[in-house]
């Protein structure tokens, strides 16, 4: 029970840290996506590398799963820029809810590729998660749905198709600090040509701003995976929901922006359906997919 109460402690840390992410890309204003995307990662591969290093790990892989981690690197890469370029155009809360759509997505994928069976319960889930996501997407038939709103479920759909592809790299043997510096790295080095030619200069503050998103995103991906060593994902993995309230209160403190009713109602129903789900794959002994990878 102590180890629970500790990985529901970390979880919600990490939920707390990755809404402070969110706060900084958007307070760094209006810079290239993949400028943040490249100050982001930079990071992130810097505490991979100091994990593995610890772990006694080596950043070494079979020529066989080399295809699969930049597959999972590429879908990974997209996401965070669709991710990064919703915060920047959208309410905090809605961009995030939209990526935390993944899981759902996970169950598509894991049909399409891994040929599982979903079950009816499942497709309940799904539904209902895009039901939520289409009142705050607010789609038209009579005009363009904006680009910041269809970006953020791309972003959701690119992060359910990477953990697919990590469910693969796992049961392959692949630790998961070696995907994580993979794909920091290939994200790092696929940022850097387009910051070379579409660099903007920043400001002192926008430069600590990135520093901070950089530093909280690392605290986020330590807190996840402190949290999952002390209790397994189907316990714990639900809390992880609690990001969206984190950006919510930050945006109405630091913006003022307040969600609209239907994307309140939004919320509500994803986070159901997450919580539906956490119980049913609780009871089938499955862990969710770790947003930390």
């Amino acid at each position: 029970m102590k180890n629970k109460q500790l990985g529901v402690f970390y979880i919600l840390l990490s939920g707390f840290f990755f809404a402070s992410m969110s706060l900084f890309v958007k307070l760094a204003g209006d810079l290239p996506s993949m400028q943040k995307v490249l100050f982001r990662n930079l990071i992130a591969l810097a505490i991979a590398l100091m994990v593995i290093q610890r772990s006694g790990l080596h950043f070494t892989w079979q020529r066989k799963n080399f295809p699969l981690l930049i597959i999972r690197s590429l879908a990974g890469t997209l996401g965070i820029v669709c991710n990064f370029y919703a915060l920047d155009h959208m309410i905090l809360s809605d961009a995030t809810i939209l990526n935390k759509l993944s899981p759902f997505f996970v169950i598509i994928f894991s049909r399409i590729i891994l040929k599982e069976r979903i079950k009816l319960q499942q497709i309940f889930y799904v539904v209902g998660a895009f039901m939520g996501a289409a009142l705050i997407v607010k789609p038209s038939f009579s005009e363009i749905t904006p680009l910041p709103n269809l970006l953020a479920l791309v972003g959701g759909i690119s992060a359910g198709f990477a953990y697919t592809i990590v469910r693969i790299l796992g049961n392959r043997g692949i630790p998961a600090p070696i995907i994580v510096a993979f794909f920091s790295l290939f994200s790092t080095l696929f940022a850097v040509p387009f910051v070379l030619f579409s660099y903007e200069s920043m400001t002192l503050m926008q430069w600590m701003y990135l520093l901070l998103a950089g530093i909280t995103a690392a605290g986020g991906q330590f807190s996840i995976t402190k949290a999952y060593s002390y209790a397994p994902a189907k316990e714990i993995s639900v809390f992880d929901y609690a990001q969206v309230l984190f950006t919510s209160i930050l945006s109405i403190v630091f913006f003022a922006q307040f969600p609209d009713a239907a994307s309140l109602t939004g919320y509500v129903i994803i986070a159901m359906m997450a919580v539906l789900m956490f119980f049913h794959n609780k009871r089938e002994g499955q862990d969710l997919p770790l947003s930390t990878l």
